[in-house]
């Protein structure tokens, strides 16, 4: 039996014995049999989805791809496209095991999950160390209703700007470091949180700060966090060290904390689907996935890809999640009501 190729672009079977051509491959194979690469394709994706926890970490591999998992949908659509273009139909089933994986996961952020009522709002917003306009970011969140408000990137420059703008709206504030909370609620034993590498040095402002906010129901354990940058090395693959080790540190602190309730509020340079978070996962949930709509991406500002910015509760309940409008940050500000 021999092949040969066909005006069509496929292939068909000689045979010795009858003369009679059959299809192997191409547009004259049927259904079952055309898409190979496609189907190859689906199975790959969904087995990604499924089991992106088992991606090994190699130069941030598997932080990385974690990342932007949402994004990993939109290669369904594309593979059905071409599932339909070719009309295979092995393609057209292996696609169903990347589509279930995608919605298992992410499906639940499709609605809107939000209810009225709660007891206190709060908001969290890294300002931009290279903001231009501090005086307007800070009227803007002024203005946004908010019981406490935490700031990350703060400046020494900037610090004065958003003391002398907030003060009217939040009669207490605490600053340690690089971060700070501002809140319509007396504030005590606040104190820096150590989330730095061990390389950094002495004199490397604080990123993280614990304070207690008291309130009518009680005291609340409010944590302002800003993890250390990720980066993409040239020859490094995804940096993500300095966040890792962070991550790892406000994870214990969390822990040994024995606060009934709980926050944790900031700019942790990474999402809740990396695995660098599992320890906080596991301790903590998300105000957006428990009480938002959609994925509340917070960066970048200008078309928000990925949402780095989190609120985390223990001990309360989330009702609403949402973000507020853009400021001069590259970030935009994310936003909670909560009850007890």
């Amino acid at each position: 039996m021999n092949t040969v190729d066909t005006a069509e672009g496929g292939q068909v079977s000689l045979s010795a014995d009858d003369g009679r051509t059959r299809p192997v491959s191409g547009p004259g194979a049927g259904p079952w049999r055309r898409g190979p690469i496609l189907t190859a394709g689906a199975l790959l994706l969904g087995l990604l989805l499924l089991l992106h926890g088992s991606i090994p970490d190699w130069a941030g591999l598997g932080s990385l791809t974690e990342t932007f998992l949402p994004w990993f949908g939109l290669f369904v659509p594309v593979l059905l496209a071409g599932a339909l273009w070719r009309r295979s139909a092995t393609a057209g089933i292996a696609l169903l095991l990347p589509a279930v994986a995608w919605v298992g996961l992410f499906g639940g952020l499709l609605h809107d999950k939000s209810h009225r009522g709660g007891d206190l709002t709060v908001v969290s917003h890294n300002v931009d160390a290279a903001n231009r306009d501090p005086a307007g970011t800070a009227r803007d969140l002024a203005v946004s209703g908010a019981d406490l408000l935490a700031l990350e990137e703060l400046t020494d420059q900037a610090r004065g700007t958003y003391e002398n703008e907030l003060t009217t709206a939040y009669p207490y504030h605490a600053v340690e470091g690089t971060v700070g909370l501002w809140s319509k609620l007396p504030l005590s034993d606040t104190r820096p949180v150590d989330v730095q590498p061990g390389t950094a040095g002495p004199l490397d402002p604080f990123r993280a700060l614990r304070t207690t906010v008291s309130t009518e129901k009680g005291p609340l354990a409010v944590y302002v966090v800003h993890l250390g940058s990720v980066r993409v090395m040239p020859r490094g693959g995804y940096w993500t060290n300095t966040r890792d080790a962070g991550a790892a540190k406000l994870t214990e602190a969390v822990a040994a904390d024995r606060s009934e309730r709980a926050l944790v509020l900031g700019d942790f340079n990474g999402t809740m689907d990396d695995r660098a978070f599992d320890g906080l996962a596991s301790q903590l949930r998300s105000a957006q996935d428990v009480a938002g709509s959609g994925f509340g991406f917070s960066w970048p500002a200008a078309f928000p890809m990925v949402r780095i910015d989190q609120i985390l509760v223990r001990g309360v309940e989330p009702r609403s999640a949402w973000l507020l409008p853009a400021t001069g940050s590259d970030h935009r500000p994310v936003a909670a009501r909560i009850s007890w």
